[in-house]
């Protein structure tokens, strides 16, 4: 399926200017009315200097006790690495990766024998994820800068793509998943925790760059995310809306516009994984 014409470049710069100053530690602001500003993702914000904030639903206080200080920024709306299973030796690829929480998580899962790679587009993001990673002696874990449509990656080499409320920002979310399909092995795994549309948003709200960095009007519904998917190539395709059709409060920024967090999983064909 092809995608609607948008300001890509606008939505992407809008995109790497909020992510890079939340890397830097500057205050950006707050969600604002419904969603237009401010440096929310797929939840409120966390208080200033709080690392586990509304997004660290789905984490475990072991978990959240195991990260490198400054690795969690509150940005996800789930906990992917838990959802995929993670096994020892697997190769693991997480798209938009941020400070590296779901990248150190997954590490921990995969053991020495893994391997664990983070791509994201925004190079202060990337230094203190590689930051973090060397002062904490994670040897298994390596950042790449990229765009996650298109992927520093070599073609069927990985095992299991995540991703944590980050498809939502990219316009061609057909190409993210064409990417993931490239790089997966037969049989691989792509797990995603992100947000969800219930209902078609306007292109007016499409065309609000600050209001799609803010991880609101960049959702798709699930017949879409199904239908990229399938056009990509994947079987096995699950997309689920968590907590029915109605907005949580930790969504409460996004209300409006009907957006709510998800999971999607897919398949590779082929292959022993299941």
């Amino acid at each position: 399926m092809s995608e609607p014409e948008r300001d890509e470049e606008t939505i992407s710069r809008s995109v790497r200017n909020r992510y890079g100053g939340l890397a830097d530690g500057h205050d950006i602001g707050g969600c604002g009315e419904n969603g237009h500003s401010g440096g929310c993702s797929c939840c409120e914000p966390s208080p200033r200097g709080a690392e586990t904030g509304c997004c660290a639903a789905g984490y475990t206080d072991a978990e959240l006790t195991s990260l490198p200080e400054g690795s969690n920024l509150g940005l996800g709306c789930g906990n992917p690495s838990q959802l995929a299973g993670l096994r020892p030796g697997e190769v693991v690829l997480d798209l938009g990766s941020g400070a590296g929480v779901d990248c150190f998580l997954a590490a921990s899962k995969v053991g020495p024998s893994g391997q664990v790679i983070g791509v994201d587009m925004t190079p202060e993001m990337i230094s203190r994820a590689r930051g973090l990673a060397r002062s904490s002696g994670r040897i298994n874990v390596q950042f790449r800068l990229g765009e996650i449509e298109h992927l520093p990656v070599a073609d069927a080499s990985v095992d299991v793509v995540l991703s944590n409320c980050v498809i939502n920002l990219v316009p061609d979310k057909g190409q993210v998943y064409r990417e993931a399909f490239r790089v997966l092995r037969s049989g691989g795994r792509l797990v995603v925790a992100d947000v969800l549309a219930t209902r078609p948003i306007s292109d007016e709200l499409r065309n609000d760059s600050e209001l799609w960095a803010s991880c609101s009007s960049g959702a798709l519904t699930r017949a879409e995310v199904t239908e990229r998917l399938i056009t990509a190539g994947f079987e096995s395709i699950q997309v689920s809306i968590l907590g029915g059709d109605a907005p949580t409060e930790s969504l409460r920024a996004q209300d409006e516009i009907g957006v709510v967090p998800g999971e999607v999983r897919a398949t590779k064909p082929g292959g022993p994984h299941p």
